[in-house]
């Protein structure tokens, strides 16, 4: 138990350390680049244009891609403690697609500007909705199959939800915006964005965490848990109610980024003994540093549009959800024999 301890400390350690990295090489990468030098002394004094581009620019779009990535990655690792499914992640069961429907809906059809509360709040209350009713259709004991086709047909109306939305938009140029938007990106998020988001994703990050270690106790299974004092409803309630929280926030300030949930657990799980309480804090921090190298990638990779980051993540992250599938049909298949 030391040894698994003194790794876990270890592994946050060094996560934590590229993290702080990445931030910093974000905050250098831009079309007018910087050394790292000049972008920590901007960070702190200076009124020139380095300090303008690093504090009023890059900075927000830093701090928006840790704690966007931070936040997908420790959803991700709650929804996977829960189904105690390594397949459980946000976008599979719709959430972002439907927070990102309730959000474009607001902006779409005027009812608040995109930097007005009234648009993460309407992405949690839509990602609420499409988690609690995955929750409610796959029951306490149900198979992958249900859960993953669930999860598809609730982001498929989702999807379609949102195509309706922009086709009945009163504003075509709006309309284009918001499918713009929806990609996923983090260009030109400003402090509003932050302010208007971070709030929310923190208060997501306690309520998640607080029931990590029953987490561990739900690997015996929803029986042996109940007899060791979980409350598995209360467990419930706290895990869609955060998810819902943090990725409806993540969504309404930076559109539709996916696969960050699946895929930062999955990268720290082997290096805590596959512990899901443990994993819930290094998924974190890992989804923090894959959104910031994404981001920076983006940035990197000339094109005459800044790609979206939304496609930077799906394209890591669909090939790594087919191994997944593949490697647990192999599974299966071996014990079948």
């Amino acid at each position: 138990m030391q040894a698994i301890t003194k790794n876990a400390w270890r592994l946050n350690a060094a996560l934590i350390s590229l993290v702080l990295i990445l931030m910093l090489v974000s905050l250098m990468v831009g079309p007018a680049g910087l050394p790292a030098r000049t972008a920590l002394a901007a960070l702190w004094s200076g009124d020139g244009p380095a300090a303008i581009i690093v504090r009023e620019i890059r900075l927000p779009r830093t701090l928006l891609a840790a704690l966007i990535g931070a936040t997908l990655g420790l959803s991700g690792a709650a929804l996977q403690g829960l189904f105690r499914n390594p397949l459980a992640e946000p976008a599979i069961f719709g959430a972002p697609q439907a927070a990102a429907a309730a959000s474009s809906f607001m902006i779409a059809f005027g009812l608040s500007s995109a930097t007005s509360l009234a648009v993460p709040v309407a992405g949690i209350l839509g990602a609420l909705a499409s988690v609690s009713a995955l929750v409610l259709i796959a029951g306490q004991r149900t198979s992958l199959t249900v859960v993953l086709l669930a999860g598809f047909a609730l982001a498929s109306f989702a999807g379609a939800a949102t195509a309706l939305i922009l086709n009945l938009a009163p504003n075509p140029f709006i309309a284009l915006e918001v499918a713009f938007w929806l990609l996923g990106s983090l260009e030109d998020r400003s402090r509003d964005h932050l302010l208007i988001a971070m709030p929310f994703m923190i208060a997501s990050w306690i309520i998640l965490l607080l029931p990590a270690r029953a987490f561990r106790a739900l690997t015996l299974g929803e029986d042996a848990a109940a007899s060791l004092g979980v409350d598995l409803k209360r467990l419930r309630l706290m895990v869609v109610g955060g998810t819902a929280l943090g990725v409806g926030a993540a969504v309404a300030v930076a559109g539709a980024i996916g696969f960050v949930g699946l895929v930062a657990p999955h990268l720290v799980r082997r290096y805590v003994k596959h512990d899901p309480a443990r994993v819930m804090l290094p998924g974190a921090l890992a989804g923090a540093a894959l959104l910031l190298a994404a981001d920076i990638t983006v940035r990197i990779v000339p094109s005459a549009i800044e790609l979206k980051v939304g496609v930077v993540t799906a394209l890591i992250g669909v090939p790594f959800f087919l191994s997944m599938i593949f490697s647990e049909r192999k599974f299966l298949e071996g014990d079948s024999e």
